[in-house]
């Protein structure tokens, strides 16, 4: 059977292999086409939404589309016209800054010991040409015999170049760029005048069978794409303002050319911004015969950064690109290696724009998966897998993190519950060993005791068969009551101050309970729980049904226990008539139980989550 099943997925696996291949190969080798089409369909997202607005405004579609496209043109050409003016300048102002360069180089030499100067390569070939004091000069060289000799230097000039080789040269040098700039703005062109058409198809290749469903998904992923870019486009525009300001009042030389790297240099992920930094820190270096403008230089950026990265980008788009940060990092990594720089700076919107196609696309799904930011599993399948491995730790840590925002009681309603369920349907169907429900059954205790404020939830429990008897809950009620009495507290207390808490059918509704009477004692409400066969026992010296204001019967199992809740009902209001009953039904979220026929006309209130219960609780106690 399994050598049948082995040879049925070796020809599937294969294909994998071989298709993977195959795209990577396209991409590699294809990267002259790929890149500028890649490059217009980003900018089309960018541009959308201003060539709708024109739209709107009543210019037609040719004309809107060519005013957005010329819009783009002139930016990009203004950015690169200051680029190439600032660098021009910079160039020629480096020479007046050698000899601060030098002595830097040489006290940095002295402080390592001589480590930067036994640089090899074209680092120290760098160090070399600052650090030499006569660069242009011959020196004189001793012979074997005595005699020494200058050496003559010897200049080599290349015959200049005719009209028709140097414009040969420069149309060679710029001919790629302008080339994959032309083949950019063409496609951007078309895909913006066939923006309908092409989300027509696009639908059609998500799956025309719903079409209403499909139009919602492509529409929602078109718009967030566009607000992401046109977001992200702000942020790094608003920064590099910030930075140019800054190293303006701070006196640095090409402050325009460091705001407009940085803006630029901003879309490379996490490096992005400090690459900038880096060259920038170098000539403050140089320029500053002491450290106070290198050091004001480097506060600057990282200031800035700070409070973009902290403050602006979670109030503009979520702190978040919607990718996990270890996804970003493996996207740059790969698109570098594929398609170079430029893949560099596109990595996070293409990574971007695979997650989403994942999002509503059924064959990609496994792209959201893998890179999207969305946890892999939920968080009681979490609780659950952590809970196998017997890490308590771990899932306290989560758990206190989830309650900053939350309250105990929408934990055990969210994530607990649940959990225990998963860990119930697998006992059931006997498919954890013994050692793993051990582990299990100590997580659960210590995770309760610790969000309840046991400080001793670490200590080591006797071993039980809890999951399939409802043994946690007992063993939690015995510690309760070892630390609170017997009876779970005083009997002299006033009247009505007391919520008494009884779980019903299986011994399960025993855990259950027993979270109820914690969460309830965690605000501050005197909680305390029976068994739903000590009822009929005589009652505790010195406890009167007056104390009692509420009574809660807690079901997991409600289509079974409806009977029995609807004779114990009855049973309650003949022992305490002056106390509200209210119900709690827990039944299994996976399960999802048609709970209509489950109607109990003598409770004053039915909940079905902690919460609501809870707050029933407090309501009732404040009247």
């Amino acid at each position: 059977m399994s050598d049948s099943l082995t040879s049925r997925n070796l020809p599937s696996a294969v294909a994998g292999l071989v298709g993977t291949a195959t795209v990577l190969a396209l991409l590699y080798f294809g990267r002259d086409v790929l890149i500028p089409i890649t490059l217009a369909f980003i900018f089309s997202f960018l541009i959308a939404p201003f060539v709708r607005a024109l739209r709107h405004l009543g210019l037609g579609q040719t004309l809107s589309v060519c005013t957005g496209v010329l819009l783009v043109t002139v930016t990009l050409l203004a950015i690169g016209a200051v680029i190439v003016q600032q660098v021009g300048a910079m160039g020629a102002s480096l020479p007046q800054y050698q000899d601060t360069i030098a002595s830097k180089i040489e006290k940095l030499d002295e402080l390592t010991r001589g480590t930067i100067g036994s640089l090899g390569g074209p680092a120290g070939q760098l160090i070399e040409h600052f650090t030499q004091d006569n660069g242009g000069s011959a020196q004189p060289v001793l012979q074997s015999d005595g005699s020494v000799k200058t050496p003559v230097l010897v200049e080599i000039h290349e015959p200049a170049l005719k009209p028709f080789q140097l414009l040969g040269k420069v149309v060679a040098s710029v001919w790629p760029p302008l080339e994959t700039a032309g083949i950019v703005f063409v496609v951007l062109i078309f895909v913006l005048l066939e923006h309908e058409s092409l989300r027509d198809r696009f639908i059609r290749l998500a799956g025309g069978g719903d079409l209403r469903a499909t139009t919602i998904a492509v529409n929602d992923a078109g718009e967030r794409l566009s607000r992401f870019f046109i977001s992200q486009f702000l942020v790094n525009l608003a920064t590099g303002l910030s930075v140019w300001l800054g190293l303006t009042l701070i006196g640095l030389s090409q402050a325009l050319l460091w705001g407009t790297m940085t803006a630029v240099l901003r879309f490379i992920p996490y490096v992005g911004v400090w690459m900038a930094a880096f060259c920038a820190t170098l000539l403050a270096a140089a320029i500053d015969p002491g450290w106070s403008m290198a050091l004001m230089t480097l506060g600057l950026f990282l200031a800035v950064e700070i409070i973009v990265a902290q403050t602006i980008e979670p109030k503009l788009y979520g702190h978040t690109t919607g990718l996990s940060p270890l996804s970003v990092v493996v996207s740059a990594i790969f698109w570098s290696w594929i398609w170079g720089p430029v893949g560099l700076v596109l990595s996070t919107p293409l990574t971007l724009c695979l997650v989403v196609a994942g999002r509503y696309i059924r064959a990609l799904k496994v792209l959201e998966i893998m890179f999207g930011e969305l946890p892999a599993l939920t968080m009681p399948q979490n609780f659950y897998q952590r809970a196998l491995s017997g890490d308590a730790h771990e899932i306290i840590t989560s758990a206190k993190r989830y309650m900053q925002h939350k309250t105990l009681a929408e934990y055990c309603d969210g994530v607990l519950l649940p959990a225990l369920h998963l860990a119930h349907f697998d006992l059931k169907d006997q498919s954890i060993t013994p050692e793993e429900e051990e582990k299990v059954t100590s997580s659960i205790i210590s995770v309760i005791e610790a969000l309840s404020g046991n400080p001793k939830w670490w200590k080591k429990r006797k071993r039980s068969s809890v999951l399939a008897g409802g043994g946690i809950g007992r063993q939690l009620r015995e510690q309760r009551i070892s630390v609170s009495g017997e009876w779970q507290g005083s009997f002299d207390v006033p009247a009505g101050s007391v919520v008494l808490s009884i779980g019903l059918g299986k011994q399960s509704a025993e855990l259950a309970t027993e979270i109820l009477v914690r969460i309830l004692r965690e605000q501050k409400i005197d909680a305390r729980s029976r068994a739903a066969d000590e009822l009929d026992m005589e009652p505790p010296p010195g406890a009167s049904p007056e104390l009692v204001s509420i009574v809660i019967l807690v079901s997991v199992d409600p289509l079974n226990d409806c009977e029995q809740m609807t004779a114990m009902l009855e049973g309650v209001n003949e022992r305490i008539p002056h106390a509200k009953q209210f119900v709690l039904l827990l039944p299994s979220p996976f399960e999802n139980p048609d709970l209509k026929t489950c109607v109990f006309p003598g409770a004053d209130h039915v909940s079905r989550s902690y919460d609501d219960v809870l707050h029933s609780c407090q309501i009732a106690m404040k009247g």
